[in-house]
Order: C-alpha cells, then structure tokens, then sequence
C-alpha cells in the first residue's frame, strides 16, 4: 500500500474477506483522502509520502457512530502490512479491551505506524497490559496517547515495565488515567534509565497523601535524566514543598524546556523557588502556572527573574491566579526588557486599570502579538479594558483537532 487508493482498497478487500460491511466512516475518511491525492496529481503536486488516518468518534461532520472492537480488528488487518499509513487516530470511539487486542497485534507487527491515539476509548487495566506487551516489541511507534482511559495504578505500572524495554517511544500521554502513587514513583523510576522518552504527560492521578513523595522522586529525576524535554504534571496537588524540591534539581537540568504545573496548590513561596530556575538561565522555555495561587508576588519573582536573568523563556502562562495590578505590571514590563518573552497568558487574575493599560502599550507598540496572549484590549468611554481570546497553550487539551503546536509557527501563518 503505496497511497490512499491502496489502502481503501485493502480495506474492502478485508472487509469482504470477513463477510461484514465497511464501516461509512472509515470508507468516507479513506475516499476523501483518495481524492485529495487525485487533486494533487492533477495540480502537478508531489505525491505525499505518508498518510495520517484520522478516525476521532467525536467528529460529527463525518459520522454519527463511534467505531467499535470489531473495527478496530479490520482495520489492523488494514494495517498489517503498511508502509505508507504513519499516524492512525481512533480517539473518542468505543474501544474496549478487545479492541485493545487488535491494538497490540498492530503494534507487534507494524513496520511504519508512528503515532497512535486511542484517547479517551473505555480501556481498562487489561486493555493496557496488552498495549504494554506490543510496546516491548515495537520499534516504530513514536507518540501514544492513552489519556482519558481510566486504567489505574495496574495499567500504569504495566506501560512503565514497557518502558523498561521499549527504545522507540519519544511521546506519552497518560492524564486523566487515575494513576496511583506507586505507579507515578514507578514512572519516575523507570525515567531515571529511559533515554528515549521526551514527553511526558500524567496528569491528574489520584492521590491520597499530603506528603509529595511522588514530586520528590519526580524531582530526583529531573536531576539525572538529560532526555525528557516536556512534562506534564497537572493536578498533581502540587504545593510550596513540592515546587521546591523540583526547583533544586531543575537548576542542574540541561534538557527541559516545557513544565506544566498548572490547576496545582503553589503559592508565592513556591513561585519564588521556580524563579531561581530562571535566575540559573536553564533550558526552559515554557512555563505553565495557570490556576495556581501566586499572587501579586509570586508574579513579581517570576518578573525579576525573566527580567534580569533569564534569555531562554519564552511563555509564561499566568491566568487564574489571584493577580493585581501591581504583578500584572511587573510582567508587562519583564516583556518590555526582554526580546526573547514573547508569549504571556494572564486571564483570570484581577486586570486592574494600570495592568490594562500596560498590555494594550504591550499589544499596540507590536511587542506583544495578539495571537501570542490570551487577551485583548478595548476602550470605552475612554478607559482601556481587556477581553478574553480564546488562545492558550493548547497541546495537550481534550479538544484539541490534532497534536501541533501550542502557539502559532511560521508555518502555520
């Protein structure tokens, strides 16, 4: 399977083999991407060397029905043999642990796929302990996203096993799975060794402890590992204690460049403790704090750090978070001095008239793209106020249409 034709021919073919009807949605997503090859041929274009097969259940303007085990199981007899189809999209379905068979099968035998989403399908333990078991043998796959399945501790501690073996994977997403604490320490251990890993997501486990022992292994963690370049730790019941264990290691760490810990429990103490992160000038170029508790000076050491130290960052995401005026102020001027800060989120926190009137100079001067913040400023009466854009730091997101990137590229304009 060579293009798009071939593979919809392959699945018709699968399909009659089994004596069962084509699924509508995928036949209406394989023939679209069969006439956009026929356009690109007739338009003198090169023929795209790969194809992204994108089967979201959430995507109404193509099907009303979910896609089930059974097709899941046709279309990894599809897929078996491909060397054309990359990327294979089947978030918001209906897949069980049984589909999850037909998953791991694919991923035992695939000698192309590259990226697999199976977000938010109705996978349990057992379901991941087969996706754990293909992962040990897969060399190709690169990115998985698995978050919105809530497979627990059991099923986390089979995917970090997998990763013991696993030299491939570069991207794991794993929110909103309800991980427990031994299988988010189980994690962290494992990256202590893993080299391949770059991001990693494990939002919201459930924890019942007040301790932060997982931040702490977390932390040691960071101290060692020179691979991860992205971590996710939202709602994590992060606090003070926990974000300076993080900041005393992140201080020596030469690979990361995006931390989340956003929806944490970080007040002003802990914001001070991030600073000395930026003050140290580390690799990191994305940080997300967005309904912590920072407050007016929790935002003032993030400022004084960006401002007369740091050359790296880029965002900083700072919405919800009990902000005035006086801190809104000290990030707006943080911007001015620095050219490298080029991207800032702050709804949510108190806009004061001076904040206001300091981001509507930020945005009319041009220092400040409007596509690079989440508010926008207007006049009345002649009054400066800010309004909300519905832009933000968007990658890992439920309703995100495709992983990309958080802000807008060159590309992408």
């Amino acid at each position: 399977m060579s293009d798009p034709a071939g593979v919809l021919s392959r699945y018709e073919d699968v399909c009659e083999e089994l004596e069962v009807k084509p699924s509508p949605f995928i036949m209406k997503v394989l023939d679209k991407q069969r006439e956009d090859q026929i356009v690109r041929e007739l338009q003198y274009l090169d023929p795209r060397e790969e194809m992204h097969l994108q089967l979201p259940g959430n995507n109404y303007l193509l099907t009303d029905t979910r896609l089930i085990d059974d097709d899941a199981f046709h279309l990894y007899k599809t897929l078996v043999n491909n060397t054309y189809v990359v990327s294979l999209d089947l978030r918001y379905n209906e897949l069980t642990d049984n589909g999850a068979i037909h998953m791991s099968k694919l991923l035992e035998e695939t000698c192309a796929l590259k990226f697999l989403s199976l977000m938010s399908n109705s996978l349990t333990a057992e379901g991941i302990k087969l996706i754990a078991k293909g992962l040990q043998i897969n060399d190709t796959l690169l990115t998985l996203k698995l978050n919105g399945n809530k497979f627990g501790g059991k099923g986390g501690m089979a995917l970090a096993g997998a990763l013991q073996v696993n030299k491939c994977l570069e991207d794991l997403d794993i929110g909103d799975s309800d991980q427990d604490t031994q299988s988010m320490i189980a994690f962290a251990t494992v990256l202590n060794f893993n080299a391949t890993l770059k991001a990693f997501c494990i939002n919201r486990p459930l924890l019942f402890s007040y301790q932060e022992e997982t931040t702490v292994h977390y932390a040691k963690m960071l101290q060692v590992n020179s691979t991860l370049t992205e971590l996710h730790l939202q709602k994590c019941d992060l606090r003070d204690f926990g974000a300076e264990r993080l900041a005393e290691t992140l201080v020596e760490n030469v690979a990361l460049k995006y931390l989340d810990l956003a929806c944490n429990r970080i007040a002003r103490d802990g914001a001070k403790s991030i600073s000395k992160i930026l003050r140290r000038n580390t690799p990191l170029e994305v940080l997300d704090l967005s309904s912590n508790r920072i407050e007016d000076d929790g935002a003032m050491f993030l400022s004084d750090a960006i401002a007369n130290a740091n050359t790296h960052l880029t965002t900083l995401v700072i919405g919800h978070n009990s902000i005035n005026g006086t801190g809104l102020c000290a990030v707006a001027k943080a911007m001015e001095m620095k050219e490298n800060f080029k991207s800032v989120f702050i709804w949510g926190n108190n806009l004061e008239e001076d904040a206001c009137v300091a981001f509507n100079d930020l945005v009319k001067s041009g220092r400040l793209d409007p596509k690079l913040t989440d508010v926008n400023p207007y006049t009345v009466d002649g009054r400066v106020y800010l309004s909300e854009l519905n832009h933000g730091l968007r990658r890992h997101y439920y309703w995100t249409p495709f992983f990309g990137p958080d802000v807008e590229t060159e590309e992408d304009k």
